[in-house]
């Protein structure tokens, strides 16, 4: 894995696979005063350590909003694509070091944001990182919750949307196991 900055408090950066095809984490700190939030989302899409995309810059303004230090971003799948279509194609989506990031960026942050929206399901990976952040005792949030139960991705919600709690054991939401 390549980091874009040898210490973990510079302003902005990004861990890429050493081919760059895997995103395994992206962050923006405007104040190490306070913890940043961390957005789990579906996959990278074309922000790295110097560009943000407009979903970055979304989850910018929430967390600044919100009071938060910045941003941790990291994603079911790591695999960098501008569409949800390209992970169906792919034939390892999700990454090497993948759960290592999400747990590590968890751990990290005052807030977990579940952001993936309803591709989430594929290969069951909303289930597997649900169990995760369960099996850290990570708690959940959402900005809003689809028809299908998942959590809402953030780039179309208002500006005024606050994070609540998304305690999925008393959801509807189906899991393999039950």
């Amino acid at each position: 894995m390549t980091n874009t900055s040898d210490r973990l408090l510079l302003p902005r950066g990004a861990q890429l696979s050493p081919c760059g095809a895997y995103r395994y984490r992206l962050w923006r700190r405007w104040d190490t005063s306070t913890l940043p939030v961390t957005f789990i989302m579906l996959n990278p899409s074309t922000a790295d350590a110097e560009k943000d995309d407009p979903t970055i810059r979304k989850c910018c303004k929430f967390a600044r909003r919100w009071g938060y230090g910045g941003i941790e971003v990291v994603n079911l799948f790591a695999w960098r694509a501008t569409s949800p279509r390209a992970l169906y194609r792919s034939p390892h989506p999700i990454g090497e070091h993948n759960d290592d990031a999400i747990v590590d960026r968890s751990r990290a942050s005052a807030l977990v944001v579940c952001a993936w929206g309803n591709h989430g399901k594929l290969l069951q990976r909303s289930h597997d990182v649900l169990k995760l952040l369960r099996e850290h005792s990570y708690v959940a949030h959402a900005l809003r919750v689809t028809r299908q139960n998942q959590p809402g991705h953030p780039l179309y919600l208002r500006d005024d949307i606050v994070p609540f709690l998304w305690d999925i054991r008393n959801s509807n939401w189906s899991s393999p196991d039950g």
